[in-house]
């Protein structure tokens, strides 16, 4: 990934010489759990280096990155080289050190998954009251709040934070089962040793690979964490939006949102986060590709797994950490947002009126086509729909006042917004 995108921490993570340190890591395990080397020799073992450079080097001549490992940190241990990869195949350690990749990956994307959480539920208790209109079709519905509306959020982020939890666990496993999973050379039992000395979980079954459904898996969990934060980021584009303006992402001071018009505050936080969450998708496709693989093994998902699964978790640190700076920072106007609750005319209480109308005695299909003539003619003549009714036969008897009420819309609002309580 690209370094614009890419924390620290996680650059380092997914570096050349992360990935080698920790196929170093299984390697010297592997030489503590095993018969043959003496005390000296675990100690040249434990000792032993390598650097990108001299791998490199080596793999111009073995064509094959694995191997070359081995042979520069079997050469730097020296006559105890020996033991180093003994009994192994390649699959043993790069999916072994991958597990550790993985696991380490997860240690960094989980704690902003539950930040997110716990940011978007502080904004739905703030606004539990803030009235708002609700939407669908991108048309004015009923009256909601900006509370209910951030807790749905709050709860699908939850939801995608367990995920990610389940599926970076289930992805961090190794397996050293040799040459096609037989243990021809080694044993179940020595494979328990090394894979419980390095923290990890055991595959139950690899026929050399772990099954790559593992990490079709935790890819699938990242693209939909990526798809909630797209849909939460598609919602503040919509709300920032000049004829809406109820909510905005931050401004800093000497932001500039225009090289030509100065007056832009343009929402490009949430624009980048639904443009990098296509490109999660993408993974997740090809992820689910490399699960298909010849036999007990071919090596069709190493090319695309060196791509897929370092970008695909820098990208979603990387949206989860500009989702919290935009949360941090939002702008909710709420005057705003009870302004273009009036934008209808009165219409978005049709509802209302019809169930007070059937409620009356009209049945429900003659009470329909009053109100959605009258709703029509408020829209039309931009009269208020209540106006309408005081001095249509329809409206002759209905309690206007209840009728016309903002409360039922939101009377059941701090029931709703408290079932966060449950998740934070």
């Amino acid at each position: 990934m690209i370094e614009r995108y890419t924390r620290r921490e996680f650059g380092e993570l997914w570096s050349d010489h992360a990935r080698f340190e920790a196929l170093r890591r299984v390697e010297v395990a592997a030489c503590e759990e095993m018969d043959g080397p003496t005390a000296e020799e675990l100690d040249a073992i434990r000792a032993a280096t390598f650097t990108v450079e001299a791998i490199n080097e080596r793999e111009r001549v073995t064509d094959h990155d694995t191997a070359a490992f081995v042979d520069v940190l079997a050469a730097s241990a020296g006559p105890a080289g020996r033991w180093i990869h003994y009994g192994l195949t390649s699959s043993d350690v790069v999916d072994t050190g991958l597990a550790l990749q993985i696991r380490s990956a997860g240690e960094l994307i989980l704690p902003d998954a539950r930040g997110l959480v716990a940011a978007l539920a502080e904004l739905a208790r703030v606004h539990v009251r803030t009235l708002c209109v609700g939407r669908t079709h991108g048309i004015h519905a009923e009256p909601t709040t900006f509370g209910i509306k951030l807790a749905g959020f709050a709860f699908e982020a939850h939801r995608n934070a367990q995920r990610l939890e389940r599926a970076f666990a289930q992805a961090s496993v190794g397996a050293l089962s040799g040459a096609v999973g037989t243990y021809s050379a080694t044993s179940p039992e020595f494979e328990r040793r090394v894979i419980a000395r390095l923290g990890l979980e055991l595959e139950s079954v690899s026929t050399q690979v772990v099954p790559r459904d593992r990490h079709a898996e935790l890819v699938q969990a990242i693209a939909l964490a990526g798809a909630g934060l797209e849909r939460l980021a598609t919602e503040i584009r919509h709300l920032a939006r000049t004829e809406l303006s109820e909510a905005r992402e931050p401004f800093a001071a000497g932001q500039k949102g225009s090289s030509a018009m100065p007056h832009k505050r343009n929402p490009i936080r949430s624009e980048q986060i639904t443009g990098l969450a296509r490109l999660l998708r993408g993974y997740a496709q090809a992820a689910v590709e490399d699960v298909s693989l010849w036999h007990e093994r071919d090596i069709s998902h190493s090319s695309v797994e060196r791509i897929v699964l370092p970008d695909a978790t820098i990208l979603l640190d990387h949206m989860q950490r500009r989702m919290l700076a935009v949360l941090d920072g939002l702008v909710v106007d709420a005057p705003r947002m009870r302004e273009n609750l009036e934008l209808t005319h009165g219409a978005l209480f049709s509802q209302r009126v019809l169930l007070a109308l059937v409620a009356r005695g009209s049945s429900r299909d003659d009470a329909y086509r009053v109100v959605q003539r009258l709703a029509q003619q408020a829209l039309d003549t931009r009269v208020h729909l209540r106006e309408l009714l005081s001095t249509d036969p329809a409206g002759e008897g209905l309690d206007l006042d209840a009728v016309f009420d903002f409360e039922p819309y939101i009377r059941h609002a701090d029931e709703i917004v408290a079932r966060l309580d449950a998740i934070t």
